[in-house]
């Protein structure tokens, strides 16, 4: 049989095509439920915060809601452990604060005597000592640290680190403080950053508010104030709710929730995480939908980040954006940066439906965590790069 002859040009192309045909997709998402609103006799489960041990062992936790999903209520907070990277998770348990009650709720006329709100935990990963470091609020008005040596087994008795929050009362006297939430982080010289935001309107409102840190310069024994980062001055208004990453210059990045006619998030930079925070500014391509987000350094290249967020804007009947509205708690999406957050060109839908607050991690292998608010539940999704960075 004659054979036949196919012209250069065209067998390159079928091969192209034979190539990709070939190739095969990144696998999709991981999704494991980690807290399930309903159980453990706990209305809802709310408030996510993670980190990675320097061991790999993955820790969640979250508030516990137990009466009513209310921000103000009779509030624990839960954790679970994951010892293969988030595929499966130890039960639950409650930690933070199970000693002595401190009870009262502002928001209540009769009654709320009796309620003891455990708020906005956060940790943090203690690189040099192994030890991951946790502090968390009570009614809004107290904080406390503790600490586990053994990847979160185990942990200390809770000390009193309110009077870390004082040097605020220079620019705003607070009557609502919060840690986070989320997850604080290691800098390079080992300062440990926590972000915080305080309200400074009646007891127990959220507003008006403004942002700022704490860090601590040995190893979580002492908490001090950094500066107000993100004032409620201009046109920012109501900055609250924040999350940090460190910059591959070694500066850290503040970005804020808040309350602003652009509808976007607010960014501030600093040299040490405390102090000389640069000019705020929103971020054209980090919308804000007035929730909650999350930010990390992904070490597979400098300058790499990754941030979490529902992407979503309020929009009129018409479908235009309105101007200090409030979107959606839906779509959450991943973002990625190659440059430091200066740009984000790479945007993948991780939940297109109900989806709030979220918090990412890096496992050693590179793999990315993000546990987020799904409806009543919280579910922990596993990714890597290759799925955030393929083309659909």
């Amino acid at each position: 049989m004659k054979a036949i002859r196919i012209p250069v040009k065209i067998a390159l192309l079928l091969a192209a095509s034979l190539a990709l045909v070939g190739a095969a997709p990144p696998p999709p998402p991981e999704q494991t439920v980690v807290f399930r609103a309903g159980e453990g006799g706990v209305a809802l489960y709310r408030i996510p915060g993670m980190v990675v041990t320097t061991r790999g062992t993955v820790l969640a936790y979250c508030e516990a809601r137990r009466n009513t999903k209310a921000d103000w209520g009779e509030i624990e907070t839960h954790l679970r452990r994951s010892t293969d990277g988030g595929r499966t998770w130890e039960p639950a348990r409650q930690i933070a604060h199970a000693g002595s009650r401190i009870e009262g709720n502002p928001r209540k006329q009769t009654g709320g005597e009796h309620e003891q709100t455990v708020n906005n935990p956060v940790a943090i990963v203690d690189r040099e000592t192994g030890a991951v470091e946790f502090l968390y609020c009570l009614n809004y008005a107290r904080c406390f640290a503790m600490r586990s040596t053994d990847d979160g087994r185990t942990w200390s008795k809770p000390v009193e680190v309110t009077a870390a929050f004082e040097p605020f009362r220079a620019k705003y006297d607070w009557k609502v403080i919060a840690t986070g939430p989320g997850h604080g982080i290691q800098l390079k010289t080992g300062r440990l950053v926590v972000p915080i935001w305080l309200a400074y309107g009646k007891t127990g409102d959220h507003g008006p508010s403004a942002a700022g840190t704490l860090c601590s310069d040995d190893h979580g024994k002492t908490w001090r104030a950094g500066d107000i980062a993100v004032p409620n001055e201009g046109g920012f208004g109501n900055p609250n709710e924040t999350m940090l990453t460190e910059l591959s210059d070694g500066r850290v990045m503040l970005v804020s929730r808040n309350e602003s006619k652009p509808n976007r998030k607010i960014v501030s930079v600093s040299p040490n995480g405390a102090t000389g925070w640069s000019k705020p500014a929103f971020h054209e391509q980090l919308w804000e939908p007035r929730c909650m987000a999350s930010i990390v350094a992904h070490p597979s290249r400098p300058g790499t980040l990754l941030f979490s967020n529902p992407h979503t804007l309020p929009l009129d009947p018409g479908g235009r954006e309105v101007p200090g509205g409030k979107g959606k708690r839906e779509n959450l999406s991943i973002k990625l940066s190659r440059d430091d957050g200066q740009t984000w060109p790479v945007n993948k839908t991780l939940a297109a439906g109900p989806s709030a607050y979220s918090d990412l991690a890096v496992l050693p292998d590179g793999t990315v965590l993000c546990l987020y608010e799904a409806g009543n539940l919280i579910t922990c999704a596993r990714f890597n790069l290759e799925w955030l960075e393929a083309k659909p």
